[in-house]
């Protein structure tokens, strides 16, 4: 029986590899990446979290997509497995959104979210 492959924890769009390549080529300082997260919070119980990155962490999962470097919080990756990070722009805005199939609902404003994490046997990380 052949190995099953294993799901990447996070990929990006075009667009969003374009925008964070963007943002990392503005700061002042030289950057690892981008860090992903997700903390507690908001009326639907959770909200994504994005960060500069200095460096990685020793427990940060890596990923590289389209050239660009983003940093997983360890204690995100459950939640974020199989997550699609795009960048659209609206009428009235841009942002980045999370096509995430771990999330169960969103609230009405749309800056939280509820997130099931993933079934841990079934991510095994890239390292």
């Amino acid at each position: 029986m052949a190995a099953r492959p294993i799901p990447k924890v996070m990929t990006l769009t075009d667009r969003a590899a374009d925008r964070v390549r963007s943002i990392i080529s503005r700061s002042d300082k030289p950057l690892a990446g981008l860090r992903i997260g997700v903390k507690t919070g908001g009326c639907a119980g959770m909200e994504y979290t994005m960060d500069y990155a200095e460096a990685a962490g020793p427990a940060d999962e890596v990923i590289e997509d389209k050239g660009v470097k983003v940093l997983i919080d360890p204690k995100a990756i459950l939640y974020l497995l199989g997550t699609e990070m795009d960048f659209v722009t609206e009428k009235m805005s841009q942002r980045f959104v999370f096509n995430n199939p771990n999330q169960t609902s969103a609230c009405g404003c749309g800056e939280s979210v509820a997130i099931t994490p993933a079934v841990p046997d079934t991510y095994v990380p890239a390292r």
